[in-house]
């Protein structure tokens, strides 16, 4: 598989489908593993970074985990290449800069992929549509179990699993929800939410994880530390909390509709004017426009747009994106402003 093959695509996490995925973008799991006998990623030497690659490349391989997983050598990716997989959620930004020997393993459908050499030696994860941490974590599983039946995990009767970062010491698991939250930022009951999720020990982070901000109304929310703690219990605690979330969006959804209907619809209507006309477009004002446009999908506001089509325009206008699209690399913002409009307008029947 080459990576223009997934230019005009992205993964089905984005379809839309799921439970409760007017609110619910995603479900995540993450596990991290390091192989025993190798020193952390950042304490490797050359040689060694290169026969964990080697060694898990093979793993990978020979477990055939899914029939049209592709492996990648990020080396041999160009960085516009390795941007393209970190819109698509598929490596970390830090990733994508590292110049250690690393690669990546996929899915076509991305529902299960795999980074080597990121932050620890393997970093695999599931990613479903809406909100389902235990059909995520099912698939993580298998998969774990699967490739430690071919490679030792570092592991301490103490702790558990051994990871590059203290938080993830014990099962090595982080669960994250990708939540779309417009109407409890409209009526700024948003710090309220994450002031509560904080003292059972979730975080909020951005759209591309730790260290990212906010676009789009998107957040994402996850376990903040594994130690001492089973991953049925680690999923439960999503399974009690994410729900709340999502009631209590949809309450300000409903009163939106009852209290400020009028301003609600000039919002959403306007965000789709722009959309439709726009002639050029920062990637910060699409997303905007692009959020208020499924916040009026799922209302009834809109009736004339696919979910979809909207779901996948927050990753296909990203820069990367836009370049592989293009067949053509555009250094200038303000003329990728100008294709990303363009390309909008064509996918949501503008002028």
């Amino acid at each position: 598989m080459k990576i223009e093959d997934l230019a005009s695509e992205v993964g089905d996490w984005l379809s839309g489908d799921g439970p409760d995925s007017d609110i619910v973008f995603s479900t995540r799991i993450r596990l991290a593993r390091n192989i025993e006998g190798y020193p952390f990623v950042t304490k490797a030497a050359p040689e060694q970074v290169g026969e964990i690659e080697a060694r898990l490349r093979d793993a990978i391989q020979a477990l055939d985990l899914a029939p049209d997983m592709t492996y990648w050598n990020l080396l041999e990716s160009s960085e516009l290449d390795r941007y393209f997989l970190v819109e698509q959620h598929l490596i970390s930004k830090e990733h994508a800069q590292s110049e250690l020997c690393r690669g990546i393993a996929f899915t076509r459908s991305e529902s299960l992929s795999m980074m080597v050499n990121e932050e620890d030696h393997l970093r695999m994860q599931v990613m479903q549509p809406g909100f389902q941490p235990e059909t995520c974590w099912a698939k993580l599983d298998a998969a774990d179990t699967a490739l430690a039946q071919r490679l030792p995990w570092a592991w301490s009767e103490r702790f558990g699993y051994l990871t590059a970062c203290p938080t993830n010491v014990g099962t090595g698991m982080r669960v994250s929800v990708m939540l779309h939250l417009p109407a409890l930022v409209w009526s700024r009951d948003i710090v309220k939410v994450f002031n509560a999720v904080g003292k059972i020990g979730m975080a909020v982070r951005g759209l591309y994880g730790e260290g990212t901000q906010a676009t789009g109304d998107f957040y994402q929310i996850s376990n903040q530390a594994s130690l001492g703690k089973a991953e049925d219990r680690i999923v439960h605690t999503a399974t009690s909390v994410v729900p709340q979330i999502v009631s209590y969006e949809r309450k300000a959804r409903d009163a939106l509709l009852g209290k400020k209907r009028v301003e609600l619809e000039d919002r959403v209507w306007r965000a789709v004017g722009i959309l439709r006309s726009a002639r050029s477009m920062s990637s910060e004002e699409s997303m905007h426009c692009l959020s208020l446009a499924r916040l009026g999908v799922h209302l009834g506001v809109l009736n004339d747009l696919n979910l979809r089509t909207v779901n996948e325009l927050f990753v296909l206008s990203q820069p990367a994106h836009l370049q592989k699209l293009e067949s053509r690399e555009i250094a200038e913002p303000a003329e990728r402003d100008i294709v990303r409009a363009a390309f909008i307008r064509e996918a949501v029947g503008g002028a």
